[in-house]
């Protein structure tokens, strides 16, 4: 009787191992690639008008005044850009392209983050940061794997506030859950 149990537990225990594994890789296969330098590089094609905001890129973008102070990530609506403000105080900041429902100005706290998945708008995303939830539609951060940047559709209600993969990969770096994010107008 000893050895009928003894290869019960070992069968149970084999079984155990393959499904733990088998989930392992499930979790790896659907973790988003960092892309190669070449496509984070790649230029996203020109925006439309909800596009974000041109600028020139020799000349530093200024955080925006009653923003705050510290360590904490700076959306101006306006602007249609981002700023990730470290503990030096030196901002990174980058263009975005606005989801069509807004968060009010404020104050929030990053409660959510996801690796990749299907966005609102039925685009596979990654570095997925969310932040805020007016009129019932959560607003994140994200970027669209596919490293482009169209105005989202009007008529339909997205809180996907997307940037190129390689600001992506910033904010994923950058906005820890519980981290700040000041929304100005």
């Amino acid at each position: 009787m000893a050895r009928s149990s003894s290869g019960i537990v070992a069968g149970l225990t084999v079984a155990a191992l393959a499904v733990v594994g088998f989930l392992g890789y499930q979790a790896s296969a659907s973790a988003p690639a960092l892309p190669p330098k070449a496509a984070a590089q790649t230029p996203a094609p020109a925006p439309s008008d909800s596009g974000p905001a041109k600028t020139d890129p020799a000349k530093p973008v200024a955080l925006p005044a009653g923003s705050g102070t510290g360590v904490r990530v700076v959306y101006s609506l306006s602007a249609k850009r981002v700023w990730l403000v470290g503990a030096s105080g030196e901002p990174k900041s980058f263009a975005v392209v606005p989801s069509t429902v807004h968060p009010a100005p404020g104050s929030y706290t990053v409660g959510g983050r996801t690796g990749a998945v299907t966005g609102s708008d039925g685009v596979p995303i990654e570095h997925v940061v969310r932040f805020a939830s007016p009129q019932g539609v959560t607003v994140g951060f994200s970027a669209r794997v596919d490293n482009t940047l169209p105005a989202p559709d009007p008529a339909k209600k997205t809180g996907g506030v997307r940037m190129l993969r390689a600001d992506g990969d910033a904010m994923w770096a950058f906005a820890t859950i519980g981290s700040k994010v000041v929304v100005v107008p």
